[in-house]
């Protein structure tokens, strides 16, 4: 799975270097969009022929379900992925007694945005760390997702107790002199 990462990094690395150089960088635009709306059509073809279990184990792949998602063949809708997402990311948390909650996605300047409500009945995991599975777990999931926002609930105040017997002496104060 590592060199189909790298040749998705090299092949994002070459559309920016030709995009530097302006008639170059269209034309290479150019094609890239006409390859992915050929390749998307014979996708279209080949899912529209098989059944739905098939199309469904194939989907399951990391490699083919992003390339369904990518020509939006997938047969599981965004709101779906995400919704196995956060019960992977549930499931991975629980031993830190971590709640999730989709808050909903929305629409960004530069993409969809997911909003997750964490809520943590004890502490334990660093929150970056659970905040990282999260997000993992949903970009992995829909990739078509620009962010993911992790919010907590409002933390409650601290309780004032309030002890019986008099009022105890503060040590910083300065002392008061008894009165005769």
């Amino acid at each position: 799975m590592d060199a189909l990462r790298e040749t998705e990094a090299r092949v994002a690395q070459l559309v920016a270097q030709l995009s530097a150089t302006p008639r170059v960088g269209e034309r290479a635009e150019e094609l890239v969009r006409l390859l992915m709306r050929l390749y998307g059509a014979g996708l279209a073809r080949i899912t529209g022929v098989l059944p739905p279990d098939t199309v469904a184990r194939l989907a399951a792949d990391d490699l083919v379900g992003s390339l369904l998602i990518l020509h939006d063949l997938h047969p599981s809708s965004t709101a779906e992925r995400i919704g196995k997402a956060l019960d992977q990311a549930r499931h991975r948390l629980a031993t830190h007694a971590a709640d999730l909650e989709l808050l909903g996605v929305e629409e960004g300047d530069e993409g969809d945005v997911v909003r997750v409500l964490l809520r943590e009945e004890r502490s334990g995991c660093p929150s970056s760390v659970a905040e990282e599975v999260i997000e993992r777990a949903v970009l992995t999931a829909a990739p078509e997702i620009a962010a993911v926002r992790v919010q907590r609930p409002p933390r409650e105040p601290d309780l004032l107790q309030i002890l019986p017997g008099p009022p105890r002496e503060d040590p910083a104060a300065p002392r008061r002199e008894a009165r005769r």
